[in-house]
């Protein structure tokens, strides 16, 4: 089940305007030319900013998510009718062999279990074409990015056109590496209304995160740094053997 911040209507229509800087998308839309991919799948697509930029660069995109609120924020936007909007997670995808696997915004780190992330992998590997590559990005454990996560550090104020002014903050409620609980509480102004949702993490280790994907049959190929958070986050680039 999608956290609620994912899942909630109100929190997914104004899930953009609380993150309006995606340039982080930018290394990815680069992956993909290297790569000469044509067709690309990208799993947790939340509200599809990135499969829109994929399909308004001319690929042939599928789009995935288990949350249906963010799947409908993403199916309004411009390029989204030439899409595939999959409304599930990687094993629920129909039959298909793309060029590209895409897992961006630390997706990889929701699987929290070692049977989830082989079943994820084996899924993908399943519907990338043989010498197809995979791509995803994790956070560095020892990084710590969770020490940020508090009330000062993470808040946030935004006045959304039609919504009102919004606050929004996160606090971690538990660090039990390789685990870590946040609450995330979001406020509207506009009718004094506050959502708040939990969501948990894996921290997985470089090592630990390449025997997953060899042992899933896929070969790592490249071990990047993100060019939007230098130093605290590894970018995965692996092929399917």
């Amino acid at each position: 089940m999608p956290d609620r911040i994912f899942d909630e209507p109100r929190l997914a229509a104004v899930y953009d305007a609380l993150d309006p800087d995606r340039s982080d998308l930018d290394a990815y839309l680069s992956i993909a030319r290297e790569q000469g991919a044509r067709s690309v799948v990208d799993i947790g697509c939340g509200t599809g900013t990135f499969a829109c930029l994929l399909a308004n660069a001319g690929l042939e995109v599928v789009g995935a998510d288990p949350a249906e609120a963010m799947l409908a924020v993403a199916r309004c936007k411009p390029g989204a009718a030439s899409i595939q909007w999959v409304h599930g997670v990687a094993a629920d995808l129909p039959a298909m062999q793309v060029d590209l696997a895409t897992m961006t915004g630390n997706v990889a780190q929701v699987f929290l279990g070692d049977e989830e992330w082989a079943k994820t992998l084996a899924a993908l590997r399943r519907v990338i074409r043989p010498g197809g590559a995979l791509v995803f990005e994790t956070r560095r454990p020892e990084r710590q990015a969770w020490l940020e996560w508090d009330p000062v550090g993470s808040y946030a104020r935004v006045d959304v056109e039609g919504v009102g002014r919004i606050e929004t903050w996160n606090e971690v409620t538990n660090v039990s590496l390789p685990f870590v609980t946040f609450r995330s509480t979001i406020v509207f102004h506009a009718d004094h209304t506050t959502l708040t949702s939990q969501s948990t993490l894996r921290f997985r280790t470089r090592e630990q995160v390449a025997a997953s994907l060899e042992a899933a049959r896929f070969r790592v190929e490249e071990v990047r740094d993100a060019p939007d958070r230098p130093g605290n986050e590894y970018v995965f680039l692996a092929t399917s053997c």
